[in-house]
C-alpha cells in the first residue's frame, strides 16, 4: 500500500480511501465488515462515511455497521484513520441539520455512539452552510478538538471561495482550519480544476475525489453491456452515456490499448493528479474492493496521461479558462 499525508497535516493516510456508502442498503452488514477487514490486510486504513448515510429511512445506519465492525476490537480502531460528516438533516427538526453551533455538537456525539469511538479523526463538513458564520463554525469546532473528540476538520461539496473564506477564517482565531476537501473528480467531470483544485493547493488541503468512475460510467460499462453484465441504465446515467458514447467508447479502448481495465485506468489517472490524496471507491462488494486496489498498480506515462486528456479534456485554472 502507498501512502501519503493528508493536505499539508501530518497525518498518514493510504492513497486510496474506503467510502462506505453501500454499507446498509446495497451491502449486507456480514459483507462490510468482510470488506473492510480485507481493506486492513492489503494496507488500507482510510475509512469514510457520514451521519446521514443509510438512506431517509435509516439515517446513521452506515455509521452503526461501521461502528459495529469496530467494537470487535483486534486493533480495528487503531489501525483506522476515521472520517465522517456533518450538515445532513438527521431528523425533521429544527436544529438537526447544517452547521450551527448546536448541531455540529449533538450530530458529533451521536456520530461517536454510533462509531462506538471516542474520537473522530477527520471530521468533515458535508456542505457548506450559507447562514451559519465560520467564526460560530469554528468555535464550535475548537470545543469538540479541546474535548479530545475531533482532531482534524475537512470540507466536502465546497467551492474555491467557501475553502478561501473558511481557511481566511481559521487563520483569524488562528485554528489549523480545514486539511481536507471532497469533491466530485473524475475524468467526466472534471469542473474542480477551475478553482476548488487551485485553492485547496494554495490553502494546503488534500483533496479527497468521490464517484472516481463517474457512477460506473468510466469502469468499462460499454464492454459489460455487450457482455450482458450490466444492466440497462436510466435516467441521468443513461444520458450521460448517450452524450459522452464516443469518448467514453475511446477511453476504453485505449484502456484495453495499455493492457488494464477500464476502471483501473481511470482510478490511476486520479492518483496521478498532484492534487490528489485519495480517491474514495465505494465497494458493494469484496470483488470490487480487489478491482480498486489494482490501480495502485497501474502507472501512467506522459503520453499516456496526454491521451486521456485528449479523450476527456479539462478547463483550464481560472480565470484563463473564461478570460485572457
Amino acid at each position: 500500500m502507498l501512502y501519503t499525508h493528508l493536505g499539508r497535516s501530518g497525518l498518514s493516510v493510504s492513497k486510496l480511501c474506503l467510502g462506505t456508502m453501500n454499507f446498509g442498503p446495497h451491502t449486507e452488514e456480514d459483507d462490510a465488515h468482510t470488506i473492510m477487514d480485507q481493506a486492513h490486510d492489503a494496507g488500507l486504513n482510510f475509512f469514510d462515511t457520514a451521519n446521514v448515510y443509510g438512506g431517509p429511512e435509516h439515517r446513521g445506519w452506515t455509521e452503526e455497521i461501521v461502528g459495529r465492525w469496530i467494537a470487535q476490537g483486534g486493533g480495528r480502531r487503531e489501525r483506522t484513520v476515521l472520517a465522517t460528516k456533518v450538515y445532513g438533516n438527521m431528523s425533521d427538526w429544527p436544529n438537526d441539520s447544517k452547521l450551527s453551533a448546536l448541531n455540529i455538537r449533538k450530530a458529533l456525539d451521536a456520530s461517536l455512539k454510533r462509531l462506538q469511538t471516542d474520537h473522530i479523526d477527520l471530521y468533515q463538513f458535508h456542505h457548506v452552510d450559507r447562514n451559519t458564520p465560520w467564526d460560530e463554525i469554528w468555535q464550535a469546532m475548537d470545543v469538540a478538538i479541546a474535548q479530545g473528540k475531533i482532531l482534524y476538520a475537512g470540507s466536502s461539496n465546497f467551492a474555491g471561495w467557501h475553502i478561501a473564506a473558511a481557511q481566511e477564517a481559521a487563520a483569524r482565531r488562528p485554528v489549523t482550519g480545514l486539511v481536507s476537501e471532497q469533491s466530485i473528480y473524475n475524468l467526466m467531470q472534471r469542473s474542480v480544476e477551475r478553482e476548488v483544485i487551485p485553492a485547496a493547493q494554495h490553502y494546503g488541503l488534500g483533496l479527497l475525489p468521490w464517484s472516481p468512475l463517474h457512477g460506473g460510467l468510466l469502469g468499462g460499462v460499454l464492454k459489460k453491456q455487450d457482455d450482458g453484465g450490466v444492466r440497462r441504465l436510466e435516467g441521468r446515467a443513461a444520458a450521460a452515456l448517450a452524450g459522452h458514447h464516443d469518448a467514453i467508447a475511446a477511453f476504453e479502448a485505449f484502456a484495453a490499448e495499455l493492457g488494464h481495465a477500464s476502471g483501473d485506468v481511470a482510478l490511476a489517472w486520479l492518483l496521478h493528479q498532484p492534487a490528489v490524496t485519495a480517491p474514495i471507491i465505494g465497494p458493494r462488494t469484496s470483488a470490487q474492493l480487489e478491482a480498486g486496489l489494482r490501480a495502485l498498480e497501474v502507472s501512467l506515462d506522459a503520453a499516456a496521461l496526454a491521451r486521456l486528456d485528449q479523450i476527456f479534456p479539462g478547463p483550464k485554472t481560472a480565470p484563463e479558462d473564461y478570460a485572457w
